[in-house]
C-alpha cells in the first residue's frame, strides 16, 4: 500500500535519507525546506518556504492533505555555524547562538506544528515525529555543556508534549512524539565524530531505515513521549 509522508527541513542529511528510502520504496513523498532544491528529485513534490509563520504554510499544506497524509516527520536542527560552536561553558553562551538555536530548533517547529493542526485533526492514525536529542533530556543529562542545543531541544520536548495533549482531545488515532535520531554522519555531527565509540555513527541511509519503523510501529500511547531511535522512551 502506497504511503504519503510530509518531510519539514527536508534538504539534512537525515532527511534526505529518509526521502531516498521512501521513494525507493515507491511512497509518496512531499518536502518543505528553506534551502532551494539544486536539481528537481523525481518523485518528490518539493516546496520552498522560509517560515510557517503567520499562514506562510497554509496554501503549500492544502495542496500536500489534498492526498491523505500516512506521517509528517519534522528535522530541523541546528548545533554549530556561523563560527558558533556548542558551548562547554556558561561564559561562552552567546545571546547570538542562543538566538540561532531557538529559531531553527524551537520556534519553526512551533509554528509548523501550529500551521498543521487543522490538517492533523482531521487524518485518522497520522503519525507526526519531531526530530529532537537525547541532550535535551534534563534528568539523563550528566555531562553538561552545550546550553543553547540542550535548551532549545528540551524546550521542543515541551512544545511536543502539550501539543500532543491538545491533538489527542480531537484526533484520538493521531500520535505526536519527539524522536531522537541517534548520531549520523552528517554536517550537524561532522565536527564530533572523532571520538565516538566504534559503531555509534550511523549512515544517513542506516537512520532513516531506524526512524521509519519506530514511526510505522509508533501508537497514541506514544504521543507526547521522546523517543529513542530503537522506540524505547528516553526519560525528560
Amino acid at each position: 500500500m502506497t504511503e504519503h509522508w510530509l518531510i519539514i527541513g527536508a534538504s539534512g542529511g537525515i532527511a534526505q535519507g529518509l526521502l531516498q528510502n521512501l521513494l525507493a520504496a515507491g511512497h509518496q513523498v512531499s518536502a518543505i525546506s528553506r534551502q532551494p532544491l539544486a536539481e528537481p528529485i523525481s518523485g518528490v513534490s518539493w516546496y520552498q518556504l522560509q517560515s510557517a509563520e503567520q499562514g506562510a504554510a497554509d496554501a503549500v499544506l492544502t495542496r500536500i492533505f489534498q492526498l491523505s497524509v500516512t506521517a509528517v516527520v519534522i528535522c530541523q536542527g541546528w548545533l554549530h555555524g556561523d563560527g558558533h560552536l556548542p558551548e562547554k561553558s556558561l561564559q561562552q553562551v552567546s545571546r547570538e547562538a542562543l538566538q540561532q538555536s531557538m529559531e531553527i530548533n524551537l520556534f519553526s517547529p512551533v509554528f509548523y506544528l501550529q500551521a498543521l493542526q487543522p490538517w492533523l485533526q482531521k487524518q485518522p492514525g497520522i503519525r507526526v515525529a519531531v526530530l529532537s536529542a537525547k541532550v535535551g533530556s534534563i534528568s539523563d543529562n550528566q555531562l553538561g555543556g552545550w546550553y543553547s542545543y540542550r535548551m532549545a531541544k528540551a524546550a521542543l520536548n515541551m512544545l511536543v508534549r502539550c501539543a500532543s495533549i491538545e491533538l489527542g482531545r480531537v484526533n484520538k488515532t493521531a500520535a505526536l512524539f519527539s524522536l531522537h535520531p541517534g548520531t549520523t554522519d552528517s554536517a550537524l555531527s561532522a565536527p564530533f565524530q572523532q571520538r565516538l565509540p566504534a559503531g555509534q555513527l550511523q549512515s544517513a541511509a542506516a537512520t532513516a531505515e531506524r526512524l521509519l519503523s519506530v514511526i510505522r510501529q509508533s501508537q497514541p500511547m506514544d504521543s507526547g513521549l521522546l523517543l529513542n531511535w530503537d522506540g524505547q522512551p528516553i526519560p525528560f
